[in-house]
Parts: C-alpha cells; structure tokens; sequence
C-alpha cells in the first residue's frame, strides 16, 4: 500500500480558452473542477490503476468540504483531517497548443498543533504502507523541516519515503535521507545551483542530489521525459505526447507509476512516463486509468550526456 500526504491540497479548475489575452475579456471553451494537490493525485493515479493507496488530507472550510465530497465521489480511500483555515483554490488556464497558465493560492497556515494531529494520522496509516509520499509545496509558516522529521520517523519503522517538494523543504529532506526524491528539472537547478541545459547536466545535479543524502532521484523533464538515477545504474527515458492537454498532474501521475512497478530500475521508470504521458492527454488534471494509458513508444536506455534538452529552467541563484 502506498500512503501520501498533502499537506496543501487544492481545489484545481481547468479553463480551456483558444488564447491567454491579458486585459482582454476570454470566454472559455470548457472548464474542470479536479481535487489537487500532488500527493492527492498520486493517489488518485494509484486508485485509478486499482493500486492500493490512502491519502491523508487535511481540509477546511467550503472549499475543503468540496475537496473531500469529490475524493468520497471517486472512492478515494482517506484520512481526512479538519483544519481551521479554507483549502485553497488553484486555476489553470489551459490554451489549445498545450500551453499552462497556473495561478496557485498560497494555501492557510497551519498550526502546530494542527501539525502535530495531521502527522499522528500519517502515521496511524503508515503501518501497512509499503511507501510514504510526501509530496507538494508547505502552506505558510509550516516549518521547511516538516517532512525531514517524517522521513526520519519512518526510517525507524523500515518504512520507504518518496519526497516530491522543492526549495527549502527539499534541502532540509535531502539531510534525512529520502528513499526517493523527484524534482522537475526547475527544482534540480534550484537545489543544486546549476544550469541544467543537456542529459549530462541532469546526471550529474542528481548526483549532488544523492551525495546530500537521497538514495534514489527521479527527475522529471516534462516533455524531454526523465532521468532515474539510483545505486545500481543511470537511465533515461522519455514517451512523446503528439497532442498534449495539460500537463497538470502529469508529474504526480509519473511518480504513481514509478512507485506502482517498484519504485526502482528501468521498468518502473518506463511504467512511470507511461502514466505521466497519459495524463499530459487527458484535459484538466484527471488522472489516468489504465483505458488511457498506452506503452507504445516509450523507450528506455542509458542516458545521451551531450543531448540538449528542449526546454531549460533559468539560470538558478547561487546558493549561500
């Protein structure tokens, strides 16, 4: 069983338009209202997949309630935990050609006590979990060593933590040694304070990324695939999309699949772009099932250091 926790979920509406205008009045084409967060939509993958899995979700207010009135509408298995402030709402705007405009609320504060009953339920669940993710951005003042301490206490229970966060949260869980991490190609160069322009760029910000203390990293690079990189070998891989809709959700649904095969070795990474590319064609942030998912054209292999990727982050700040 794979547990996650999402400790800032989200209502996501989807807006499909023909073309983002600024100042100008756009009608949509179609809109999606999705529960979201990362772990939620790990879960979510896993339960369309029929794999086992249990989210743990704090909600509240309105919005809140919504959130868990949709995960009970689609069966998700959950711990819901009330806290005192609204869950946030999260709007994409998603044009014909694939193009994502996300605008994310920042999220409530939680307390700490509020804290401390959202980790009690994380590890009342946790003792028929064979993976724990933890996974998305922390809500305001939630202390950055927030799921480093969860790591550490499920270590202690031989229980295996994927970390899917950046920033500050990501630095402090690399010091407890995460069995996973996976960072988009942003969050790599964020954390490792390089430029991140070609395959050997990846490689090597993963290899800092392990020296700091995760044992294995799967880094994803949206359309350019992703890169695995763990103990026993490096690969790479990558599943093109012709006709993408969103890419929301899309890294969340490669991390289901990388844990569904396994959670190591080149098969898992290859189960994983599948899911992923089969949620880039889905609209809003729907997660795939296995109707959708279709492992043509997904290829696996050691990876090209020299290959540039398409898309590069900006040029990251120096680290202090």
């Amino acid at each position: 069983m794979i547990l996650t926790l999402t400790l800032n979920p989200s209502l996501d509406r989807t807006i499909a338009i023909g073309a983002l205008d600024r100042g100008a009045v756009i009608r949509a084409a179609a809109a999606h209202l999705d529960p979201g967060g990362k772990g939620v939509n790990v879960s979510r993958a896993l339960l369309a997949n029929a794999v086992a899995s249990r989210a743990v979700v704090p909600f509240g207010g309105d919005e809140g309630r919504q959130l868990v009135r949709l995960l009970a509408a689609e069966g998700l298995d959950m711990v819901t935990v009330p806290v005192a402030g609204p869950t946030r709402s999260n709007v994409t705007l998603a044009e014909p050609d694939g193009t994502i405009t996300k605008i994310n609320e920042p999220g409530t504060a939680l307390s700490p006590g509020e804290l401390d009953t959202i980790a009690e339920a994380v590890l009342a669940a946790a003792h028929e979990a064979d993976w724990v993710v933890a996974s998305g951005s922390l809500p305001p003042e939630v202390p950055a060593d927030v799921y480093a301490g969860l790591c550490r206490r499920f270590a202690e229970a031989g229980i295996l933590v994927a970390v899917d966060t950046s920033g500050p949260a990501l630095a402090c869980a690399l010091g407890a040694a995460p069995a996973l991490v996976k960072p988009n190609v942003e969050e790599l160069a964020a954390a490792t304070g390089m430029p991140i322009r070609c395959l050997g760029d990846v490689v090597e910000a993963a290899g800092k990324l392990r020296a700091a203390g995760a044992r294995t990293v799967l880094a994803s690079l949206g359309a350019d695939g992703a890169v695995l990189v763990e103990e026993s070998g490096i690969w790479y891989g990558e599943a093109p999309v012709t006709e993408p809709r969103s890419s929301v959700g899309a890294g969340d649904a490669m991390l289901a699949g990388f844990l569904a095969a396994g959670g190591h070795g080149p098969d898992a990474l290859a189960q994983g772009l599948t899911w992923g590319a089969a949620a880039v064609r889905l609209p809003g942030s729907r997660m795939p099932g296995p109707a959708d998912i279709d492992p043509a054209g997904v290829a696996v292999g050691p990876p090209d250091p020299v290959r540039l990727l398409t898309s590069t982050p900006p040029a990251p700040a120096p680290l202090p």
